[in-house]
């Protein structure tokens, strides 16, 4: 198939109506919003229709199946986690064969010893769309608590099992949500919502998150109920408990860019809130409570975080010590080792360090990690045991042994892809200007000895936002790509977490073009440093990523060939409106606070602002799935129907609409697979190229 055909595409209509809403004065049209129903029948069979027209433009690209062979060939190598002590001091960890849907979970008594099968998920469902999204383990080691997620749901499940047998427990709760099991006592604490309207489950605002206490061996309408707001309906409760501590741990959030923290005494029935940080404006995290005194991490007058300890008989701010002041990088991991040490992680220029402390706070030196990654350690309080995990673009996630009295880091799993070999390829890290002259740091993976002749695939990859940083991670979907000459630019935008909260907040509210900027610049940058071209040029991005691909389009339609929008924020006057949305509200602002913030979200909302005087869009693959109740479909739907009936070129503007499918988390390896394909399809046909795979790569 040519590239032509995709000239002679015929969109299906999509159900409209006459709405128009008015925002401070300013009327905006929304004619489809009856898409927004997405059980309406007419919405059902929209998307049918649209999954039919896309299936076959798809079907048509000769090389589809070659691709999905190779994808499926790099994906199948075994993955096996790094293992944690459990509290029955036998170690647990998570392995996949290499195409099992979902991962297993197995234990172990010693490592030498022979594992057994613990959980295996893959028995919950016929095709692999139940999840397993956490584990809990009582003190006791008696019990165990697993979170399951149904369909890429954020709807949770927990039931229990009896560790020493693998029973499964009769308890089981339902409409959790952001939760896991803090265990205490003869059961656990978790957090829900009431159970929503029948029909609205993946779309209704969720409101009046609280906290609940279950007791073995009762039924959920017997849970007590713990802590609750009902004067602050959009507020998250989340509560844990450190180890072989009384204390429970409020976190609550939702209104702000950070979490207020509170903590009580369990064992004194009457006691009352300790309250550490009463607002939402900074980031806090026990770490520990012992002898009276809470060990935290916190943001507070230090924006890349610092670690603190506060005494809970004097618990003002006032009174907290510093352990281990704000450094150059970015606090994210303290981990307890034994007990005399931590092992601290830190993101500078958006890769991981890690270093080892006294208890007392003072560094001993850093660990040497293989090469610029990410890296995370799995400890235990119990024993000094030190597993770490350490992956980067063309590394897949290896597990070390690290002896902290001799700094040795020893491999101890290896994971091997087959028929790749990561020495060909090299990571190198660049520092771009912005439109405002702001320095942006970009990762970019190549085969060695690629030409810098302005001619070479780029796939550009952004998110910038919610303070989630992008460091070096490994996808065995993206060799297929690196295989076949294209590079990997991924850009570490302002909105993120990689130069602390001041990076974060210079890419929020009034200050959002701030990443889309950055995304632009980057694009050029790639092009004006002679690696490509706009025809070669590739833009992706999932959530906050997909409304950065939609807004930059609009900005910059020249700049790229493809486009790939995933799971995307496009409706900016509208998303506070459904599920979670309103939580996005610390970032984007929302179309109610001002007649300034209303017109600055319609002013690049990707939905409002598609062109339709004849300019050409690069191709675009909209990508979206029936049970995203993060970012409803709705944002997907309304965007693909304006573009496919506006005038922007006759590049194909197409939607792929994933069923029993989320947000992305917990989605089945054959799911990935299926999606991967088509989206590789779709780009190679796009920029021309017919990729080589398997023996003639």
């Amino acid at each position: 198939m040519s590239i032509s055909a995709a000239s002679q595409l015929t969109y299906p209509p999509a159900p409209k109506d006459d709405t128009v809403d008015e925002y401070f004065g300013t009327k905006v049209a929304d004619p489809y919003r009856p898409l927004e129903n997405d059980t309406a029948a007419a919405t059902v069979a929209w998307v049918e229709a649209e999954n039919r027209v896309t299936n076959d433009y798809l079907s048509r690209i000769p090389f589809r199946e070659s691709i999905r062979q190779r994808l499926t060939d790099l994906t199948n190598y075994k993955k096996i986690s790094t293992p944690w002590l459990g509290r029955d001091n036998r170690y647990y960890y998570s392995a996949n064969d290499g195409l099992q849907n979902q991962s297993v979970i197995y234990r172990k008594a010693t490592l030498d010893s022979p594992a057994e099968v613990f959980l295996d998920p893959n028995k919950l469902s016929d095709d692999g769309t139940v999840a397993l999204t956490g584990l809990s383990m009582s003190p006791d080691g008696k019990y165990m608590a697993y979170t399951i997620s149904r369909s890429g749901s954020d709807w949770t499940e927990i039931y229990v099992l009896d560790v020493a047998t693998g029973r499964l427990l009769d308890d089981h709760i339902t409409w959790a949500k952001f939760t896991s099991a803090a265990w205490y006592g003869d059961g656990f604490y978790y957090s829900a919502y009431d159970q929503p309207v029948a029909g609205k489950e993946f779309s209704n605002s969720n409101e009046n998150h609280r906290v609940y206490y279950h007791k073995l061996g009762t039924p959920q309408s017997e849970d007590t109920l713990f802590y609750s707001d009902p004067e602050h309906p959009l507020h998250f409760h989340h509560v844990g408990i450190p180890e072989d501590s009384d204390y429970i741990v409020l976190y609550t959030g939702g209104e702000g860019i950070g979490n207020a923290v509170a903590v009580r005494n369990l064992k004194e029935a009457d006691s009352d809130w300790i309250v550490l940080e009463p607002t939402q404006d900074y980031n806090l995290g026990i770490i520990d409570i012992r002898d009276g005194k809470a060990v935290l991490t916190s943001t507070i007058d230090a924006p890349r975080g610092r670690i603190m300890v506060a005494d809970l008989a004097n618990p003002g701010r006032e009174n907290w010590k510093t352990l281990v002041p704000e450094q150059d990088g970015v606090l994210n991991s303290v981990s307890e080792v034994g007990k005399n040490h931590y092992i601290i992680g830190y993101e500078k220029d958006a890769s991981t360090h890690l270093y080892l402390y006294t208890r007392d706070g003072k560094m001993i030196r850093e660990i040497a990690l293989p090469s610029i990654g990410d890296a995370g350690v799995s400890t235990d309080r119990r024993n000094e045991d030190v597993f770490l995990a350490f992956t980067s673009f063309i590394q897949p996630v290896a597990s070390y042994i690290y002896d902290i009295h001799t700094d040795k880091l020893t491999p101890f799993i290896t994971p091997d892809v087959k028929d790749f070999n990561h020495d060909d390829y090299v990571t190198e890290q660049v520092f771009y200007t912005s439109a405002d002259g702001t320095k942006v740091p970009m990762f970019l993976t190549y085969k060695k000895g690629l030409n810098r002749d302005g001619k070479n695939p780029v796939y550009l990859y952004g998110y910038g936002g919610f303070n989630i940083s992008l460091t070096p991670g490994f996808s065995p979907y993206r060799l297929l790509w690196l295989e076949n000459g294209g590079i990997y630019a991924q850009a570490n935008l302002r909105g993120g977490s990689e130069y602390g909260e001041e990076w974060h907040e210079a890419g929020t509210k009034q200050k959002k073009l701030n990443v889309f900027n950055d995304f632009i610049a980057a694009a050029e940058y790639m092009i004006k440093e002679g690696w490509t071209n706009p025809d070669m040029l590739v833009i992706e991005g999932g959530s906050n990523g997909g409304l950065l691909v939609g807004a930059t389009v609009n900005m910059r339609p020249d700049l790229f060939r493809v486009a790939i929008p995933r799971v995307g924020v496009m409706d900016m006057m509208r998303y506070h409106l459904f599920t979670i949305g309103w939580n996005w509200a610390s970032d984007y602002g929302t179309s109610s606070d001002s007649p300034e913030m209303a017109s600055y979200l319609l002013g690049y909302s990707p939905l409002h602002n598609i062109k339709n005087d004849g300019t050409r869009y690069p191709s675009i693959l909209v990508t979206t799935a029936d049970h995203d109740d993060r970012v409803v479909p709705a944002h997907s739907f309304k965007y693909a129907a304006t573009l496919q009936a506006s005038d922007t070129g006759d590049n194909p503007k197409l939607i792929r609409i994933d069923s029993k499918a989320g947000h992305g988390s917990g989605k089945p390896i054959s799911k990935v697979i299926d999606e991967y394909t088509d989206i590789y399809s779709f780009i190679f046909e796009n920029i021309g190229i017919s990729p080589k795979t398997g023996s003639n790569k």
